[in-house]
């Protein structure tokens, strides 16, 4: 069952095409990613997905309500988690939950009993009535995804949900995604450009860049249109090394780089021989070779023809505060 359809999705600013006619759906049950860099257009998809921005053109519904007509009913339907913190800093984690809970009008036996079992869910349950300004930056990340949950909704977005968190506390928040995934059965629509995060996270994943969607698969189908192998090396004539190999059948995906080469093959180390053998008949010296496995940065590579951004923190950080208003006052509309 489809918890998200889009069709033809696009929104444009004064002349400028965020997102491009976009088509996708998303399952139930289903943990799904955008994957791109910074001004890909993931944000610019959640906020009209989450009713925050009107579209230009195209469809879109969530849990079969549609996201221009009933906006109240796929409100009903959502939880927000944004890129930057949300919280009332001067309450504690137990008072947030409650605040957002009589927001969407649960009753306060509801209320007790549900902020119990998100708190517990994302392990704050010792830490529910400690003030959220004395929270680490990892606990109020799950305090957020908590808040998110609190009505029970049918989809959860999660828009850059480990940004600026260090590598531990982001690999926790990871498992905590999982395991609600698991136990409240809640879809999951996540944007990120983190690759790592990405595979570990998705069960399928859209690469979009300049507000199109260039792919979407299982991140094990991804990387197998790489090749099961990746190859990566220098060599003294880049380019016409490249045009040699691109015309072998047993190799895939050549990508020139700066000095560099990149090629998808199978049983990349028994293939090393012949790839010298066929650098001396160009009369080309490679001076370094690396085998290994492919990664989503491959795949990535493949489909966009570059590495991935880093993001502009500045401007995410302006972006998720706008968003932030919106969603409060919009909720409201």
């Amino acid at each position: 069952m489809d918890i998200i359809a889009t069709d033809a999705l696009t929104k444009t600013f004064d002349g400028f095409t965020a997102v491009d006619h976009i088509s996708f759906s998303v399952q139930k049950g289903e943990i799904f990613g955008f994957l791109g860099p910074n001004g890909a257009g993931k944000t610019t998809t959640i906020k009209m997905l989450t009713t925050l921005l009107t579209p230009t053109s195209g469809s879109a519904t969530i849990a079969a309500y549609n996201i221009k007509t009933q906006r109240a009913n796929v409100r009903e339907n959502i939880g927000v988690v944004f890129q930057e913190p949300a919280l009332e800093t001067e309450l504690t984690g137990r008072e947030n939950l409650d605040f957002h809970a009589r927001m969407y009008g649960l009753s306060k036996d509801q209320r007790l009993q549900r902020i119990e079992q998100v708190l517990t869910l994302v392990d704050l349950m010792d830490k529910k009535d400690v003030c959220v300004k004395f929270y680490s930056g990892g606990m109020k990340r799950r305090l957020e995804i908590a808040r998110g949950l609190m009505h029970s909704p049918t989809v959860l977005f999660l828009d850059e949900p480990t940004l600026g968190l260090d590598a531990q506390t982001r690999r926790a928040i990871w498992e905590y995604i999982k395991h609600l995934n698991r136990e409240e059965h809640t879809t999951i629509f996540l944007t990120t450009h983190y690759m790592d995060e990405a595979d570990y996270l998705c069960d399928r994943i859209g690469i979009i860049d300049h507000g199109k969607i260039l792919v979407i698969d299982t991140v094990d189908t991804l990387k197998k249109t790489v090749g099961n192998d990746v190859i990566t090396l220098t060599c003294s004539d880049v380019q016409r090394f490249q045009q040699r190999l691109a015309a072998e059948p047993w190799i895939t995906n050549v990508k020139q780089h700066t000095s560099s080469l990149t090629f998808g093959v199978e049983s990349g180390e028994e293939k090393i021989p012949v790839i010298f053998d066929i650098a001396r008949a160009t009369n080309v010296t490679i001076s370094s070779v690396n085998v290994r496995r492919p990664t989503l940065d491959d795949v990535f590579l493949s489909y966009t023809g570059r590495s991935m951004r880093e993001p502009d923190a500045e401007k995410t950080t302006s972006a998720a505060k706008k968003t932030r208003r919106l969603f409060r006052w919009g909720k409201k509309q």
